[in-house]
C-alpha cells in the first residue's frame, strides 16, 4: 500500500459532466491505499481461502424479477462486445450484452478464463464482492473524496492525474480506448481490454491505474451532484416492483476504464465519477482497497 498525505481537496469539476459539480472542499485525513487495483491473482487467493461466491455466480431470485421466465434467470454478467461499425452512442445496449456464466474467473463467459492475465485487475466484481475482499484483507473501500485525492497525486486543479495535457511529450499515460468507439480498438500499448497493473506510468503518489484500465468502486452512495443526500441509502433492498419509483441502491465509481473514449466517455479524469448499481458485474469494473 501507499501512504497518501492529508490535505484539502477541491473535489469535482464545473467544466465537464453535470454530476461532477459543484466543486466542493473536503478535508482528507492521511490514509493508505493499494498501489494498484486488486488483481485476478489476489482475488483468487481470497476465494481459495474463504470459498467466497461472487454475486455474478449466485442464482437469481425469481421474486426480484416478477413475470420473468425462470429458465432465463441464470447467473452471469455484462460483457462488452464491439459493434460491427458506427452506431448511435446514445444506446449502450448496442455494445453490452448479458452473458450467462460470466464471472470473475470467466470474465467473457464460460469459454474464457484468467489463467494468462493473473496480473490484470479482477473484473465482474459487484459491490458486495469488493466489500468481502476488503474485510478479508483487513482493509476497507476508499471514500469518493479519498479516491479523488489519491488520484490527483498531489496536483491541484489539474485536468488529468498527471497534468493538463492528455499526452505529455506524446506519451500515453493510461489505458483508455484507442480508435473509434465502440467498433474499432487499436489497443493501448498493445492492450485491447484490461492491461497488467502498472503497465502505464504511476501518478505523483506512486499509484498505478488510478485512471483507465478499470472503473473502481468507492464506499460512497451515489448522488447526482456533490453535497446531496442519497435517495436510496446503502443496504436498502429494492426489488423491480418499486425500483421505478426509488431506483436501486447505487455507489460512486471512479477512474474510467479501457472503454472510455473522448467521443463517448471523457471520464478518465480524477474529478469524473459514475453511478453503478450495487449488483453490477461487468468486464470493466474492479476495485482497490484503503486503510
Amino acid at each position: 500500500m501507499v501512504r497518501v498525505p492529508a490535505g484539502l481537496l477541491r473535489m469535482g469539476s464545473d467544466d465537464h459532466y453535470p454530476e461532477e459539480g459543484p466543486v466542493v472542499e473536503r478535508e482528507v485525513a492521511a490514509f493508505d491505499i493499494d498501489e494498484h487495483p486488486v488483481t485476478n491473482a489476489e482475488y483468487a487467493r481470497f476465494v481459495a481461502e474463504t470459498g467466497y461466491v461472487t454475486v455474478a455466480e449466485r442464482p437469481l431470485d425469481p421474486a426480484d424479477f416478477p413475470g420473468a421466465d425462470p429458465a432465463t434467470l441464470v447467473p452471469g454478467g455484462l460483457v462488452f462486445t464491439p459493434t460491427a461499425g458506427p452506431v448511435d452512442l446514445g444506446d449502450w445496449r448496442q455494445w453490452w450484452r448479458w452473458q450467462p456464466g460470466a464471472h470473475w474467473r470467466a470474465p467473457q463467459g464460460p469459454s474464457s478464463d484468467v489463467d494468462e492475465i493473473l496480473d490484470h485487475p479482477v473484473v465482474q466484481i459487484a459491490f458486495a464482492d469488493a466489500l468481502a475482499y476488503a474485510e478479508w484483507a483487513g482493509k476497507r473501500l476508499p471514500t469518493e473524496a479519498e479516491w479523488e485525492w489519491a488520484a490527483r497525486g498531489g496536483l491541484v486543479g489539474a485536468r488529468y492525474a498527471w497534468g493538463d495535457e492528455l499526452r505529455p511529450s506524446g506519451i500515453l499515460m493510461a489505458n483508455t480506448w484507442q480508435g473509434e468507439f465502440p467498433y474499432r480498438s487499436t489497443g493501448a500499448l498493445g492492450w485491447s481490454g484490461t492491461s497488467p497493473v502498472g503497465a502505464f506510468p504511476a501518478n505523483g503518489y506512486g499509484l498505478s491505474d488510478m485512471i483507465g484500465n478499470v472503473w473502481e468502486w468507492t464506499a460512497d452512495a451515489w448522488t447526482p451532484r456533490h453535497g446531496m443526500t442519497p435517495t436510496v441509502q446503502p443496504g436498502d433492498r429494492v426489488t423491480l416492483l418499486d425500483s421505478a419509483a426509488r431506483g436501486p441502491a447505487r455507489r460512486v465509481t471512479k477512474g474510467g476504464s479501457h472503454l472510455c473514449a473522448p467521443e463517448y466517455c471523457l471520464r478518465y479524469r480524477p474529478a469524473a465519477r459514475s453511478s453503478q448499481t450495487e449488483d453490477s458485474a461487468t468486464t470493466h469494473l474492479g476495485f482497490r482497497c484503503a486503510l
